[in-house]
């Protein structure tokens, strides 16, 4: 396993079948070099799990305007590994972003760039962009 390459994982919190932001998130993180591992639409438990499983060195969320279950994915992914930072983006609606932000996580709700998400995951996970 190629240790220098950075791993991304990227969920869903809610059951929603939009699957367009995701998608293109992920592709250009992966084209930005970044391993992404895609689980989809996930619970609390399954995010955890995969975090730690997988060793990642980022985790984010999908959040389909579902703050509390991202919340409580977010504080569960806290206590197993406390070292890995979350970004969250989707639909959040305000009062969700200030709540996600305070918990030192970064959001990008719709219309966000991909030049910036990539930006965010090179710095929360310590790559230099090359």
């Amino acid at each position: 396993m190629d240790h220098s390459q950075k791993r991304i994982l990227m969920a869903k919190t809610g059951l929603d079948g939009h699957w367009r932001g995701p998608t293109i998130v992920a592709r250009a993180l992966r084209d930005a070099g970044f391993e992404v591992i895609m689980i989809g639409m996930a619970n609390t438990d399954d995010i955890v799990r995969a975090a730690v499983d997988e060793d990642v060195d980022l985790v984010g969320l999908n959040i389909g305007g579902h703050i509390n279950v991202a919340l409580r994915a977010v504080n569960s992914v806290r206590e197993a590994r406390p070292d890995v930072p979350i970004f969250a983006g989707g639909t959040v609606p305000p009062h969700a972003k200030k709540q996600l932000e305070a918990l030192d996580v970064e959001v990008f709700p719709p219309g966000s760039q991909l030049v910036d998400i990539v930006a965010a995951a090179d710095r929360l996970t310590g790559r230099s962009a090359d």
